[in-house]
């Protein structure tokens, strides 16, 4: 229950900053939980897992260009979601800029700071329509430590992305091509991945830690398909999140989450999870330890390390079975 239980040394040099040229060819770690044993794979043979009656599960969120500069190039604005009409909530640097009343123009459109969240957000009234597909760029994870390149527009987004709003892509799915996506059973729910996903925790004791709410929708099409399944295999987290906070059976519908999984959590819907290897001391890595032990996944993790697997956003994949 401590933070610091969720500690783990990488080497720099393991986190990937580019993605590999094939998304398929990315390794893929295979925990077993019943018997905490562990083999070395490839993402193509993920298929090769499934059993009948199994249904993988999806996110189809668009991350959208939601990184913006001000006209005058002063100000960095990270649009995370609308309030209303040209309404929006930003992230902005730097933040002593930004009081509340304070002005600000983007693509020629005057904005005025109408309120600050007690997380530093701001809720910006803009004068006029903000045209991210013209303006902004992906808002890249901080720990790349790179500008955007031509690549990321087609490699940052799952190749099933559809429905916009993320500021983050929810990496597990970026391993799928189109070809193993059809070859597999799945639906599909969406969860906006937002800011919070970056956020650490704070707070040594994790009952003190208060997750962000995400919104989500699951289609009345894929709750018929989820409550039928044998087993559900959730790719990524904010997948999970979607399942656990309702489990089974679900409910078609939109709501908001502010779910905490952790241990000694245990899950409530799904059966296996696809995931990518997370941040040292991050709600993710907790999460995850929920579902296959704490200390399974530090060994885990440590063997990944000595393996020089890829971590992070456009890194390698773990299987949790």
């Amino acid at each position: 229950m401590r933070t610091s239980d969720y500690d783990y040394p990488l080497p720099e040099d393991l986190i990937a900053r580019h993605p590999l040229p094939r998304r398929e060819d990315s390794r893929m770690m295979v925990l077993h939980r019943s018997e905490e044993s562990i083999e070395h794979r490839r993402f193509r043979d993920f298929p090769s897992f499934l059993r009948a009656g199994d249904l993988v599960v999806l996110n189809d969120t668009r991350v959208i260009p939601a990184r913006v500069f001000s006209d005058d190039g002063k100000i960095e604005l990270l649009f995370l979601e609308i309030v209303r009409e040209n309404v929006w909530k930003c992230l902005v640097k730097p933040g002593r800029k930004m009081r509340i009343g304070a002005a600000v123009q983007v693509g020629g459109v005057p904005g005025v700071v109408e309120k600050i969240l007690p997380d530093g957000e701001r809720v910006i009234a803009f004068a006029g329509f903000i045209d991210l597909d013209a303006l902004g760029e992906l808002p890249l994870p901080p720990y790349f430590a790179r500008a955007v390149e031509a690549a990321d527009a087609d490699r940052y987004q799952t190749v099933y992305a559809r429905e916009r709003g993320a500021v983050a892509a929810p990496t597990a799915g970026l391993h799928f091509t189109p070809e193993i996506l059809a070859s597999i059973p799945h639906a599909f729910v969406t969860l906006h991945v937002g800011v919070g996903t970056f956020r650490p925790v704070q707070v040594e004791d994790l009952t003190q830690h208060r997750m962000h709410a995400e919104r989500f929708r699951v289609s009345e099409e894929s709750a018929r398909a989820i409550n039928t399944a044998r087993r559900i295999v959730a790719v990524g987290t904010t997948t999970a999140r979607v399942l656990e906070s309702q489990g089974l059976p679900i409910a078609a519908g939109e709501g908001s989450t502010d779910i905490f999984i952790h241990p000694p959590y245990q899950p409530r819907a799904i059966g296996a999870l696809l995931t990518n290897f997370h941040l040292p001391k991050s709600t993710l890595l907790m999460l995850i330890s929920a579902f296959a032990g704490r200390e399974f996944i530090l060994r885990a993790y440590a063997e990944a390390i000595r393996e020089r697997y890829r971590f992070y956003s456009y890194g390698d994949c773990m299987l949790i079975l």
